[in-house]
């Protein structure tokens, strides 16, 4: 076994599950694929509870001063925005998803950006991509991208069956995040406590609250340029817990 095996394994799976779903996705009725965006919508909040949990766990709650447990998540959401913005994240990512939509060959008019964009988003968003990469980098196992490519690839096909080819291409973002991951765990080790995870967890379910929105059509947020939160936030925490 080999260092970024767990990456390339991921990938495939995003690759494979995005195929199937277009496969599938033109067979079906317009109505029903923008049924299927909404289910996805729906299931997206729904992930979002359950990494909004920790916000209320023992070893989040008494890892930071008494008070602080929201306002860490806001401070990190407020920075990474502002940081974010500056970079035009959501600008450059749309950017991105323009130009593989033209190379790709797909109309203008068609969801190519949109998949891209929400899926690049939800696939890189959360603690199972940084600490599976690190994991992978420092060759103590791929267990943890395993599972996180066990749920990327029946994602990737129900993303793709309404939102096509972008979703697919959302595997080459998600492929240089996770690989620079790997880079840093095979250089650095362990480097994250339990409760800055909590805190990484936390800030990426607030983010897939937005994503979920998106997709229901309810609020278009900016997600891209909340992407450096996670990693404001447990650098926030971290000097919480040490400085107050």
């Amino acid at each position: 076994m080999f260092v970024g095996l767990g990456t390339l394994i991921n990938i495939s799976t995003i690759i494979g599950g995005a195929a199937i779903g277009v496969l599938v996705g033109t067979r079906m009725l317009a109505r029903t694929r923008i049924l299927i965006t909404e289910v996805l919508g729906l299931v997206t909040i729904l992930g979002a509870v359950s990494a909004l949990a920790p916000m209320w766990s023992d070893r989040y709650i008494n890892s930071i001063p008494k008070g602080w447990t929201l306002l860490a998540i806001l401070g990190s959401l407020l920075i990474g925005g502002a940081i974010g913005s500056a970079l035009s994240l959501e600008s450059r990512l749309e950017g991105l998803g323009e130009t593989l939509r033209v190379k790709f060959g797909a109309h203008k008019e068609s969801t190519f950006i949109e998949g891209f964009v929400s899926a690049a988003l939800l696939f890189a968003i959360g603690p199972l991509a940084i600490l599976g990469s690190i994991s992978d980098g420092m060759s103590t196992g791929i267990d943890q991208l395993l599972l996180k490519s066990s749920l990327d690839f029946f994602a990737a096909m129900a993303f793709a069956a309404s939102l096509g080819w972008g979703v697919a291409a959302a595997a080459i973002p998600v492929a240089i995040y996770q690989g620079i991951w790997t880079v840093i765990g095979l250089g650095l080790g362990s480097i994250l406590e339990g409760y800055q995870v909590d805190a990484m967890t936390i800030t990426g379910g607030v983010m897939l609250v937005c994503i979920g929105l998106r997709l229901l059509k309810i609020k278009d947020i900016a997600v891209g340029n909340l992407l450096p939160a996670l990693f404001i936030a447990p650098i926030f925490v971290l000097v919480l817990n040490n400085f107050l």
